[in-house]
């Protein structure tokens, strides 16, 4: 593609000469341009990724894949005996959710009241990873799992007791009151995932029942997957079964949350891309320069028959190199960077005493990292392509450049 003499010229280019500092600048500028452009896109792209890929796994790993509400139908045992025989993958378990309100020491919370059979492998599943006091054995009627936020805020602890309140409704003498009822804190879980650790309270199912004032034809049937990415598959599948019911998947419950997440992913690759595009410039700017200070010896090269063709080959070389060089380091310290993301935010944290990332806003309690390789590729094409443009533009010229009148006066 490039011949040797192509190669040599295009080095030499690349060490300008001490009287060309102005050009040697620009080189490093251009280099450092692109290098920290690709770099933070790297990085920005692998936060990114990590950040989606937790949050689904705290979603996946804190709710069912997909729920089955009655929708004032009741959910007879034929439709699930006949779940289990066409999925044999599945796993069901029954449940029922509420809003309502935790009252301790004239304090009051909303939260979210989640009745679920401690029995269930799910459920057993869920508490053995993620209790931090208490047992389940204790886990008994008027008794409740609360969260390390919510036992936090609430100064509760277990053996402690607290007030529910629903959004049901009891006759009283006194007209119509929400239904209220006292329990005893039987331990504390922690999840990690912080709204969820300060608004979801476990409470036993039929005492869920109790306090909302429903039967068991109203609890909703929950089915967790081997796969979770296929619920949606499973949810047109269950539909046609009995299209009665309301179903929804944990992907529907979030999809606004990943949507935008999705977007600003994108948003935030276009306005970092502008980066490497700026420092392109720079390329252009040189080679422009550099192209502009080697007329005479672009004129010699032409009289000793190497083609316009062959010198543009050159400066694009030039041009390219840099680019190519740059592109190539930026993704090095790209993905060191993101590999150590986390061992750096704390280094920052400590040195300059900042709360880089608050986990009460992202819902995390690290900052994550994930990195994807089709996205490095993308983003690799990309520099090579802006480079090579950038490089293209200003070797075009040399076409039309009038060199032999640089040497009439040699």
């Amino acid at each position: 593609m490039f011949t040797k003499a192509e190669r040599l010229i295009s080095l030499r280019n690349l060490r300008p000469k001490k009287k060309e500092g102005f050009l040697k600048i620009i080189s490093i500028f251009s280099f450092l341009g692109i290098m920290l452009g690709v770099a933070i896109l790297i990085i920005v792209m692998s936060v990114m990724n990590g950040f989606k890929t937790d949050l689904t796994k705290k979603i996946l790993g804190l709710n069912p894949h997909i729920v089955i509400q009655p929708n004032g139908f009741k959910i007879n045992e034929n439709f699930t005996d006949e779940l289990k025989k066409k999925f044999g993958d599945i796993s069901l378990s029954k449940s029922y959710s509420g809003e309502g309100i935790i009252i301790n020491n004239d304090n009051a919370k909303g939260v979210i009241l989640k009745g679920v059979n401690k029995k269930e492998k799910n459920i057993i599943k869920f508490f053995d990873n993620f209790i931090s006091q208490g047992e389940l054995k204790n886990f008994s009627s008027n008794y409740v799992f609360i969260g390390t936020e919510l036992a936090y805020d609430l100064n509760l602890k277990e053996g402690d007791n607290l007030n529910l309140m629903s959004s049901a409704f009891v006759a009283t003498p006194l007209g119509s009151l929400p239904k209220q009822e006292t329990f005893k804190v039987a331990g504390i879980f922690n999840t990690g995932f912080l709204d969820f650790d300060k608004n979801v309270i476990f409470l036993n199912i039929d005492d869920a029942l109790s306090i909302f004032d429903k039967e068991k034809k109203d609890l909703n049937i929950e089915i967790y997957l081997e796969d979770p990415l296929k619920a949606n598959d499973y949810k047109s599948k269950i539909q046609k079964i009995n299209q009665n019911y309301f179903i929804y998947t944990w992907s529907d419950m979030n999809k606004s949350f990943f949507s935008a997440l999705q977007v600003e992913r994108n948003v935030m690759f276009i306005i970092l891309s502008l980066i490497v595009v700026v420092a392109a410039f720079n390329i252009v700017s040189g080679l422009t320069i550099l192209i502009k200070n080697k007329t005479k010896e672009i004129a010699i090269l032409k009289t000793l028959g190497l083609s316009n063709q062959s010198i543009k080959k050159t400066f694009f070389l030039t041009g390219f190199t840099i680019g190519f060089l740059a592109t190539i380091c930026g993704i090095v310290i790209g993905i060191i960077f993101s590999i150590n993301i986390e061992k750096f935010r704390i280094f920052l944290s400590s040195v300059f005493n900042l709360e880089i990332f608050p986990a009460d806003i992202y819902f995390l309690e690290k900052l994550p990292s994930e990195i994807s390789f089709d996205s490095i590729i993308i983003i690799f094409l990309i520099s090579l392509i802006i480079s090579a443009l950038a490089s293209y533009l200003p070797a075009k010229r040399i076409t039309n450049m009038n060199t032999f009148r640089a040497l009439r006066y040699e």
